[in-house]
């Protein structure tokens, strides 16, 4: 799937499995990592493609993807399936991701070494075909670089007061999120930024 950064082989092969099932409910992948330890964890991160997902749609696309893993049965080892929402700090998988969060702060790691670095660390200028804009500093000074998408190993957005502050505001414009709880919020930033 080249339109979705997955670094291991099986990630791909388990995005190929599950996408469907999770586009046929009306959702969006947009990571699935199978993470080791004693007992492996496929996490799986979706979203309604307006953004946003609910604990009662994390759990019916838990019960439809182990339906169909029960059946094309890809993992040979036990594992533990967890579906969630990407999160505030979430993971940029996807190109259209760089246009959605343009103007944000993000960590990208390239795959291969460019100019001496893997990691760079900016804000967001979107896209210009397929390659990820990212205004980093060079010399002191603003500077606006290109990335492939393909050469992308991992991104992700940084989690920053304005980040949190424009998300749970999005979220109480679409009523995800009421009125007290924001003010709660909101008054607890406001008091860090004091001290």
């Amino acid at each position: 799937m080249s339109d979705l950064i997955a670094k291991a082989s099986i990630d791909r092969r388990m995005a190929e499995i599950v996408t469907p099932v999770i586009e046929d409910m009306g959702f969006e992948l947009v990571r699935i990592r199978l993470m080791g330890g004693n007992t492996k964890t496929l996490q799986i991160m979706a979203e309604r493609p307006d953004g946003g997902i609910e604990v009662d749609e994390c759990a019916a696309i838990s019960t439809a993807v182990s339906a169909t893993l029960d059946v094309e049965d890809p993992l040979e080892d036990a594992y533990t399936l967890e579906v969630s929402s990407p999160g505030i700090d979430r993971p940029l998988t996807r190109l259209k991701d760089f246009d959605t969060w343009d103007g944000y702060e993000a960590k990208l790691e390239t795959a291969e070494m460019i100019d001496g670095r893997r990691r760079f660390k900016g804000t967001l200028q979107g896209t210009e075909e397929n390659e990820v804009l990212i205004e980093i500093e060079v010399d002191g000074k603003p500077t606006t670089i290109g990335l492939e998408f393909d050469w992308l190993s991992d991104a992700k957005l940084v989690l920053t007061d304005e980040l949190i502050r424009d998300v749970l505001k999005a979220r109480k414009d679409a009523g995800d999120v009421d009125e007290a709880q924001f003010d709660e919020v909101q008054t607890i930033m406001d008091g860090d930024e004091e001290t």
